[in-house]
């Protein structure tokens, strides 16, 4: 039952269950105690009755996964980052050729975007003077 993700609600009032509540995925979300009423051989979190051995009732920590997630995604995206921005102008830097392909392609776009909107300007002066 650990391994569902797709609950919204779930009762377990009343069924006699015992032993301690599992915690991950989707029991973490399932914080109201009244969903475990009448179990009284259940404890752990989100109970205020502890399990044999634990010291006392131990809120599961929200952000432990989380913040392991998150550096691996920040470390994933700074090699990506890296990878790509040295394997694009560190092509540039090194050849000489492919350097002047790149800036020639890139005049090339920058004249033919100024050409575009000076014709529409043209376009759009012309059809005021006609009105």
């Amino acid at each position: 039952m650990v391994s569902l993700t797709f609950l919204s609600h779930l009762n377990l009032s009343h069924n006699n269950l015992s032993g301690k509540i599992p915690t991950g995925n989707q029991f973490n979300s399932l914080v109201d105690p009244s969903i475990y009423e009448g179990n009284a051989a259940l404890c752990g979190y989100p109970l205020l009755t502890g399990c044999q051995g634990d010291e006392s009732p131990q809120l599961p920590r929200e952000d432990g996964e989380e913040d392991d997630s998150k550096l691996w995604l920040i470390i994933s995206v700074v090699i990506g980052f890296i990878t790509g921005f040295w394997g694009v102008f560190g092509s540039l830097v090194i050849k000489k050729s492919w350097r002047y392909a790149y800036f020639q392609f890139l005049d090339k776009i920058k004249y033919a975007l100024l050409d575009f909107l000076s014709s529409m300007g043209n376009r759009l002066r012309k059809g005021a003077d006609e009105i």
